[in-house]
């Protein structure tokens, strides 16, 4: 079963700058399509960001699109979220996940991801 394991959390001011990194297990990890989705407390979960196996190939939810940036390290299993020009709204629990092998869900959608970390705390003062 993959491992992934999300970090980089914490507290940052509005306008400013986090890292959040993901590390999945797994010799195959550069074969699987990669998203990073958050939730905020009473609220759904929802699509943040997705790269598939070829770093030419990212997707951004239209709250995010301009400000963060999804990258991957194939070498090191581990994909990055970059996240500039914080705001209030982002905070959340970020979660990374790694897309099922066999899935026809669009790439934004939760059903389509098979592995999950337990997610990485990310507030935004204001």
């Amino acid at each position: 079963q993959v491992q992934v394991v999300e970090s980089g959390g914490g507290l940052v001011q509005a306008g400013g700058s986090l890292r959040l990194s993901c590390a999945a297990s797994g010799r195959t990890f550069s074969s699987y399509t990669m998203g990073w989705f958050r939730q905020a407390p009473g609220k759904e979960r929802e699509f943040v960001a997705a790269i598939r196996r070829s770093e030419g190939n990212t997707y951004f939810a239209d709250s995010v699109k301009g400000r963060f940036t999804i990258s991957r390290d194939n070498a090191k299993n581990t994909v990055y979220l970059q996240m500039n020009s914080l705001k209030p709204e982002d905070t959340a629990v970020y979660y990374c996940a790694v897309r099922s092998f066999i899935s026809s869900r669009p790439y934004y959608s939760t059903d389509g991801y098979a592995y999950w970390g337990q997610g990485t705390q990310v507030t935004v003062s204001s």
